[in-house]
């Protein structure tokens, strides 16, 4: 079982209580991420966002800031919004990432569930479904690292042009994203990607039928075994009262400027600490009771890694910090012993 962390960078205040700058941001998740290396996780993500309450809009420019800079944990994006790149430039830039930390890059690929990328570069909503699938199936042609032939509606031809640099491994390790839709999965298995199920609300235990769909999708197609993943917001402290008390204001206000926008209610604190419980998709509390909580999933989904969503909101960065310290020293040896039962 491995365990690892993502961010948006999500903008957050300073000491004065004001926002900082993107920039600053910017530099607290590279801080973040080498902390996270230092406390030993496996791996470390950066989401792409255009949007004002996120710093972060090209992630393997941070990832390269990351790579000479960490020793073995292993980063990679979450998610970079393939719909709305071109996936040469995204395979070259994950390349240059994985040369840099000598093969430790890995890109996750989704379609994104904010839609600003869209009419910033040009591409248009009803396109949506289409520009995913065929960047995808164009990104899976470059991972063989040869000349590349392929042909699509929506990007220009290819005819057997070599794209570099190349990986010293000869493939980029590539996952799919994954909201809950059973074609998805099936997709993902037809090109032999592994899944990473981004789990926002709800239960986790509800992705088990997905994760078996997507098992029996890749043994239909005649593909190995392939690892799956999961990712959900958390946060942890000293107790589950502390913990619930510092992320719920900052989460709150995440999720009430999202739903503003989408049409949600807002966040009631009791629905928050309802989805802390036990089968919630929260992982808020102490480093026992996110431990446990992660080994109970982990055993129905029989998945190979969490990632916790470690920022959410204004969230400062010395909690964030701390939270990050915690799930390295204590979450995840408490994970892997009770796993080991």
């Amino acid at each position: 079982m491995r365990l690892g962390l993502n961010t948006f960078g999500d903008v957050h205040p300073g000491s004065d209580g004001a926002p900082l700058s993107q920039a600053q941001v910017i530099r607290d998740v590279v801080d973040e991420g080498q902390l996270a290396d230092q406390v030993g996780l496996d791996f470390f993500g950066v989401g792409e966002h255009h949007r004002a309450d996120y710093a972060i809009s090209v992630p393997d420019t941070v990832l390269a800031g990351l790579a000479t800079t960490t020793q073995s944990i292993r980063l990679g994006s979450a998610v970079t919004v393939l719909s709305s790149e071109d996936p040469v430039r995204v395979y070259q830039r994950f390349a240059t990432v994985d040369a840099l930390s000598e093969g430790r890059a890995e890109a996750i690929l989704g379609r994104g569930s904010f839609t600003e990328s869209f009419p910033l570069f040009g591409y248009a909503l009803e396109d949506y479904e289409d520009l995913f699938a065929q960047k995808l199936e164009l990104f899976t042609r470059l991972q063989a690292e040869g000349p590349v032939v392929w042909k699509g509606g929506l990007r220009p031809a290819i005819q057997g042009i070599e794209v570099f640099p190349k990986t010293e491994s000869g493939r980029l390790p590539a996952w799919v994203a994954v909201g809950g839709s059973p074609n998805s999965v099936v997709r993902a298995a037809h090109y032999e990607l592994p899944v990473i199920f981004a789990i926002i609300g709800g239960s986790p235990l509800a992705f088990e039928p997905f994760a078996d769909h997507y098992r029996r999708a890749l043994e239909h197609f005649g593909k190995p075994e392939l690892p799956i993943a999961w990712h959900s917001p958390g946060y942890v402290a000293a107790t589950d009262e502390q913990a619930r008390e510092e992320f719920f204001p900052a989460f709150a206000a995440n999720h009430d400027v999202i739903g503003r926008e989408r049409g949600w209610p807002p966040l009631r604190r009791s629905d928050f600490d309802a989805m802390c419980g036990p089968d919630g998709a929260y992982y808020v509390g102490s480093a026992e009771t996110v431990a446990r909580k992660i080994a109970a999933h982990q055993r129905v989904l029989k998945a190979e890694r969490f990632d916790l969503k470690y920022s959410v909101g204004p969230l400062t960065h010395d909690r964030m910090q701390a939270s990050i310290e915690l799930f390295g020293t204590q979450v995840a040896p408490l994970v892997r012993d009770m796993l080991a039962d």
